[in-house]
Order: structure tokens, then C-alpha cells, then sequence
């Protein structure tokens, strides 16, 4: 269905199962974010983007959280398929999971990016400043956003910032205004429905206490 009250029960669903986005996730500590949201009358998605490294897989990881009522496969949340690590030589990066190796390059998506930084620093502050500097390297493509999405569908509205609720460990997606309002934008297709006056919360720096397991 494409009411809001269908969609926002699908956000209510996958936070009951503990697969709608947690920015307070303890096992990753938070890199980046991004929500892009599409529409075509009768079907709309929805993929959340959280960048976030954890010092026990090693790798720093764009975890896509996919909705909609027209998933070409898999269940709303996400699945093993919406992983996406990036760095393709963390172990030069890297020995314990936490400090920099030294190495003066990451290989990212076959490019190879400049590393500035002191040997031992910690892992995360290199990670992140290296993302700053070159986002869309570490972000999802058109192609991996629309794994489980039909391409006929069409982009209606992309955030890289907006007010993420810290007690969905309390509560549910629709309690609150932001996904209210973003729910309007997936049924109606009018961008314009997205208007919030919080202020965003979405950096890394306001979730202190995410990867610390």
C-alpha cells in the first residue's frame, strides 16, 4: 500500500525486528549517513546508508538498510547482501583494529586515496577524515542502491542529514516527526513534505558512545 500509515507500519516492523537504521549501534562506530528516497505511483523504497567501521570485522562498511512494496528480493531491513565494505587493503591500514598502521594509501573501489595521518593514531579519526575528503567514493553507487529495488522507480529526494531519534530503543519510527514526514514524501512523491525544523543530528560526533564494544 501506499499510505502512510502502510509505510510508517513497515518502519515500526523492521524496528521491532532490530533492522531499521541505529545510528547507536555499540559494534560500528559512526563515518557517514545517507537516506534516498523514491516513488512511482503504487511503489515506493527507501535505502538508509550507514558508514560505519568496526574494529571487529576490520573493514569500514556501508551497511544499506532497504524498505519498500516493491523489493525485488529480501525483506525490509537488511540482509547479507546489503554490505558493502570499502577499504580493499585494511591490513596495511591496520594490525589490531584500532591504530594506523602508517601506510600512505587506501584502496578504495580500485582507486587508490591518499592517507594523512601519524603512525598509531587511532584508526577511526584516520577513517573519517579520509571519507570527508572524498564521500562518494564510500557511499553507495545507482547500482548497489538499487540491488533490491526495481530501476524504474525514480529518486525522488536524497538526504545526507536529518534528526535520527536516540530512543528507538524506547520507541518507534512513527512517533516521530522526521520519518512521519519522510513517510509523506514515499507516499506522495512531492519532496516538498519534507520539512523539518529540528536541527540534524546525524554526524558521527553526536553518537559518543556507538562502536565502543
Amino acid at each position: 500500500m501506499m499510505t502512510t500509515a502502510a509505510i510508517l507500519d513497515q518502519f515500526d516492523h523492521c524496528a521491532d525486528e532490530a533492522t531499521f537504521p541505529d545510528l547507536a549501534n555499540a559494534y560500528y562506530y559512526p563515518v557517514d549517513v545517507r537516506m534516498s528516497l523514491f516513488h512511482r505511483p503504487g511503489e515506493w523504497g527507501m535505502v538508509v546508508e550507514l558508514l560505519g567501521y568496526s574494529p571487529r570485522t576490520r573493514n569500514l562498511t556501508d551497511i544499506l538498510h532497504v524498505f519498500g512494496n516493491c523489493l525485488t528480493r529480501g525483506e525490509p531491513g537488511f540482509c547479507n547482501d546489503d554490505f558493502f565494505d570499502r577499504i580493499e587493503n585494511i591490513d596495511e591500514l591496520t594490525e589490531d583494529g584500532r591504530s594506523y598502521r602508517g601506510s600512505r594509501f587506501a584502496r578504495v573501489q580500485g582507486r587508490a586515496l591518499p592517507i594523512t595521518g601519524e603512525q598509531g593514531a587511532p584508526l577511526i579519526d584516520i577513517l573519517r577524515s579520509l571519507v570527508a575528503k572524498d564521500r562518494s567514493s564510500f557511499l553507495a553507487n545507482d547500482h548497489e542502491l538499487r540491488t533490491r529495488l526495481p530501476a524504474h522507480v525514480p529518486l525522488v529526494l536524497q538526504l545526507d542529514e536529518w534528526q535520527q531519534p536516540h530512543d528507538l530503543g524506547d520507541s518507534v519510527p512513527s512517533d516521530h516527526e522526521t520519518f512521519q514526514r519522510i513517510a509523506e514524501v514515499l507516499a506522495t512523491g512531492d519532496p516538498s513534505r519534507y520539512r523539518l525544523q529540528r536541527p540534524s543530528n546525524t554526524h558521527w560526533s553526536a553518537w559518543p558512545e556507538a562502536g565502543k564494544l
